[in-house]
């Protein structure tokens, strides 16, 4: 069954402030910092993409999990925050579901990667994502208390945006010119190697 997920995200300079502040404001630690891979599915033609809908097998630690996101049928793009419709499930052998998703013509068409870290305060999460280009946050939860928690975190709405890891990791690239093809810590790395001889 579908749900709503709504989110913003905002860049991190430095995790432990950022934790420190969290635990102050009342968020305790749900997950500690853990490896998160993901593979985005879609058809050569892109045929999600284009409808603006993923289809992701994600590996956090030992966990498999699938989920499709979609936009709401009354989606605003101009709103403060993100809001999706999702429906994900946890599967026992991601690998084995990946190979499933291959057979119905879907193909695994950006991996990223990133250390997650987990907490919430009861009424909504904060997750704090280590990645191969930068530290960033996510606030999960209703839009009232996405507010609360900005505040409480002392994080002005001017610093926050919606986009997708998969957006972000173009932009990147494009800032930095990298040959990286997706957004993992080894192909990030390579590429810098590769750059710099």
């Amino acid at each position: 069954m579908a749900k709503a997920e709504i989110e913003v995200k905002f860049c991190v300079p430095h995790v432990d402030g950022l934790l420190q502040r969290a635990s102050e404001a009342g968020f305790r630690l749900e997950t500690p910092r853990t490896i998160e891979r993901n593979a985005l599915f879609d058809t050569l033609g892109r045929d999600l993409l284009r409808e603006r809908k993923i289809l992701r097998m994600r590996q956090y630690g030992d966990r498999w999990v699938v989920t499709h996101k979609r936009p709401p049928a009354d989606n605003d793009d101009t709103a403060f925050v993100k809001e999706r419709l999702e429906t994900e499930t946890a599967v026992e052998d991601g690998e084995a579901m990946g190979a499933v998703f291959v057979e119905l013509g879907y193909r695994p068409m950006f991996r990223y990667e990133k250390f997650r870290t987990e907490m919430t305060d009861g009424a909504g999460a904060l997750v704090i994502d280590e990645t191969p280009i930068g530290n960033f946050a996510e606030l999960e939860g209703e839009r009232a208390w996405i507010d609360a928690a900005l505040e409480r975190l002392g994080v002005s709405r001017d610093l926050c945006f919606t986009d997708s890891y998969g957006r972000m990791f173009l932009d990147w690239k494009e800032r930095h010119g990298s040959s990286a093809e997706n957004m993992t810590f080894e192909e990030i790395e390579g590429a810098r190697e590769l750059a710099a001889v």
